[in-house]
C-alpha cells in the first residue's frame, strides 16, 4: 500500500467531512464545487500555506513536521486515534519500502500462559492482520465454533477475523448490529496499514476483501480508523441465545491483540455466557497435544 497515497486520501476524506459552518468560516453565499472545506480553507485553519498543504495532500511532500501535522489534525478536528494515524501515515512516507519477507507471527510463551489462565473467559489472540494466532475453547466456541479448533496452529489454516466478518455468513449472523462490528474491523485494519504500509500480506488481504465484499470496499474507502473504548456487541449465539458482550483488547509487545469477552455480572447475558463457557471447558479435548485449549503459531 502506497503510504503517500494513503496520507493524501485520509486528508481528503476528513476535509470533505467538515463544512465552513463547522469551523466558523464565513462563505458569503458563494457557490461551492467541493464537499466540505476547500484546501485553502483548511490550510488557513492550520496556519500553513495553501500550496504546501496541497502538496501534502497530493503526496508530493513527505517532510511535514510533527508540529505541522498536529496543526492539521486540530484543524480537521481529529480524535486521538485519528491524530496518531495521521502521524503514522506521515512517518510511512519518509521510510524506504521494506522488501524483506515478513516472518510468520507467533504467540510468545507469556501470551500462551495468559491464555491458559483465562480458560474460563472467552479469549483469542489476533495478529496485526487479524489472523487468529490462538484461542481458548471458550473463545473458539463464542467467536467461531463452526471453524476447526486446531486451525490456528498452522499458518496456512489460520482463520482471519476480517475474512470471517465480511465473507462468512455464520459470523455475520452472530452480530445483531453487523455494521458496527464491520466498521470496527475496518478501522483496526486502517490503523495497522498506517503502522505497516509495506506489509505485502496486509495489502493482499485488503485487496481480496475489496474485490469480494462491496461493503468492505465502501468502508475502506471512507478511511475510518478505530477509536479507543470497549465496544459492547449484541451477539446472537446459536447455542445460548442473545448476549450483550464487551470485547476488550489488550495489546502485546509483538503488536498482537488479546481479545477478551465479558458480560455484566448478574445479567441474563452473564448467565448465558456462563452456560456457554461451561459447555466449552467440559468438552473433551479435540487434540491431546493442546494443553488447556490453547493454540499457538507454528
Amino acid at each position: 500500500m502506497d503510504a503517500k497515497r494513503q496520507l493524501g486520501e485520509f486528508l481528503q476524506t476528513r476535509r470533505a467531512q467538515l463544512t465552513p459552518q463547522d469551523v466558523g468560516l464565513t462563505t458569503y453565499g458563494d457557490r461551492r464545487r467541493v464537499n466540505g472545506l476547500r484546501r485553502e480553507e483548511l490550510a488557513l485553519l492550520a496556519g500553513v500555506s495553501a500550496s504546501y498543504y496541497s502538496r501534502l495532500e497530493q503526496g508530493h511532500s513527505s517532510n511535514a513536521s510533527a508540529e505541522v501535522l498536529d496543526a492539521i489534525a486540530t484543524a480537521l478536528r481529529l480524535d486521538d486515534a485519528e491524530r496518531r494515524h495521521l502521524h503514522d501515515l506521515a512517518t510511512g512516507t519518509r521510510r524506504r519500502p521494506d522488501t524483506r519477507r515478513t516472518a510468520p507471527e507467533r504467540t510468545t510463551p507469556a501470551v500462551r500462559q495468559l491464555m491458559a489462565a483465562l480458560h474460563e473467559v472467552p479469549a483469542l489472540v489476533l495478529g496485526r492482520r487479524s489472523d487468529v494466532l490462538a484461542w481458548n475453547r471458550a473463545g473458539h466456541l463464542l467467536f467461531a465454533g463452526h471453524v476447526d479448533f486446531a486451525a490456528p496452529q498452522r499458518a496456512e489454516t489460520r482463520p482471519n477475523m476480517a475474512r470471517l466478518i465480511f465473507l462468512d455468513p455464520h459470523t455475520r449472523d452472530l452480530y445483531a448490529d453487523w455494521h458496527q462490528k464491520a466498521r470496527a474491523v475496518v478501522g483496526t485494519l486502517r490503523l495497522t496499514s498506517g503502522r505497516h504500509p509495506d506489509d505485502p500480506a496486509l495489502a493482499a488481504l485488503v485487496g481480496e476483501l475489496t474485490v469480494r465484499s462491496p461493503e468492505f470496499a465502501r468502508m475502506w474507502a471512507g478511511h475510518r480508523v478505530k477509536s479507543g473504548g470497549e465496544p459492547t456487541y449484541e451477539m446472537r449465539h446459536p447455542l445460548v441465545g442473545t448476549m450483550h458482550v464487551v470485547q476488550q483488547a489488550l495489546r502485546t509487545e509483538q503488536d498482537q491483540s488479546v481479545i477478551i469477552a465479558t458480560t455484566e455480572i448478574g445479567s441474563p447475558s452473564h448467565a448465558a455466557m456462563t452456560l456457554l463457557v461451561h459447555s466449552a471447558v467440559t468438552a473433551p479435548p479435540a487434540d491431546a497435544t493442546v494443553d488447556h485449549g490453547v493454540t499457538s503459531g507454528p
